[in-house]
Formats: C-alpha cells, structure tokens, sequence
C-alpha cells in the first residue's frame, strides 16, 4: 500500500486542501440557490444553479484527484454554512457572482504559492482553473445583468435561459476528476 505524504505539507498543498473546501461549500450553495429557485417555479433560473452545484462538484474532485495524483494526502472537508434566505432573487444571482469572484481571487493566490514553490507541475494545473474561472465571472456577471434588465419579470429571465446555452458544455480539457466527473 503506498503511503501519502501527510506532514509537512508545503504553503501551496495547504491552500490546495482548503480549496477542495470551498469548491465543495460552492457546490452545496449552488443547490441552495437551485432549491430556492426551484421552490419558485423558476425551472430554467433552477437547472442553471443545479449544473452549477455539480460543475463545483466535479472542480472539488479534480483537486482531490490532483493531490492523489502527487502522492499527497487529502482530507475531504465538511462544508461551512449556506446561505438559504432571500428576499429577492437579484440577491441569489448577485452572490453567485461574489462566489466566483471570491474562487477566482482563491485561484490567483494558489499560482502565487505554486509560483514561490517553483512547483512548476501545479502550476501548469492551475491554468485551467485561472481559465474557467475568467468564465465563471462573466456568465454569472451576465445572468446578473439579464435578472436586473429583467426588472422583476422571471420570466423574460427563464426564457433568456432558455434560449442560450449558459454554462452547457463540459470541457474537454479539464484535468480529471476522482470518480469521474458528473
């Protein structure tokens, strides 16, 4: 049986291990978001949060498989608290937007950490993530722009959703996923 390294772990591993965390609080605030949604009568505005909650899933998961893919051990974290009050739905999509502005800040700081390591390995892995992540922003900063536009009518929103494809393609060159990605 090999045996993962467990102490000492560098700066760039430790940030690796609480980004397993919160790429997996992402996801279950994704399905808080799609519950709410979902309660509303909302099925578009619902199945974009769904496919969210799982795209959160499966990016925790690549992370797992890189650190046992490195010989490092991995924790798998409970998730901290979800946000699951509303008063309006501009407020779901305008934190959606600040989680992924936070992801993508989270992700800067990990390439910093990689870059002073000199670990020239996870760096290389981080660029998918610095890349998705530039998209990640600008969907939910467009949906949040078509919700405001919207000016309360859901359902210009759902039919918006509809009709374009948001956040609809998988992405061949993501790096795997343990247990295969969803």
């Amino acid at each position: 049986m090999a045996m993962l390294k467990k102490e000492p772990r560098s700066k760039f591993y430790e940030l690796l291990q609480q980004q397993i965390h919160n790429e997996f609080n992402a996801s279950q605030q994704y399905v808080a978001l799609a519950v709410w949604f979902d309660n509303e009568d909302l099925p578009q505005l619902a199945k974009h949060f769904y496919r969210q909650a799982v795209e959160e899933r499966n990016h925790a998961l690549a992370l797992v498989q890189y650190m046992m893919d490195t010989d490092h051990h991995v924790e798998v974290p409970s998730t901290g608290d979800v946000r699951n009050d509303f008063a309006e739905p501009v407020e779901l999509v305008e934190l959606a937007l600040e989680q992924e502005k936070e992801v993508a800040a989270d992700f800067k700081t990990l390439l910093k950490a990689a870059r002073a390591e000199e670990d020239y390995q996870a760096e290389q892995f981080l660029h998918w993530f610095l890349k998705e992540q530039v998209e990640e922003v600008s969907q939910m900063s467009t949906l949040l722009n078509v919700v405001k536009r919207a000016n309360g009518n859901l359902f210009d929103v759902e039919t918006w959703l509809a009709r374009e494809s948001v956040g609809d393609g998988g992405d061949p060159d993501m790096p795997p996923v343990a247990g295969g990605a969803l």
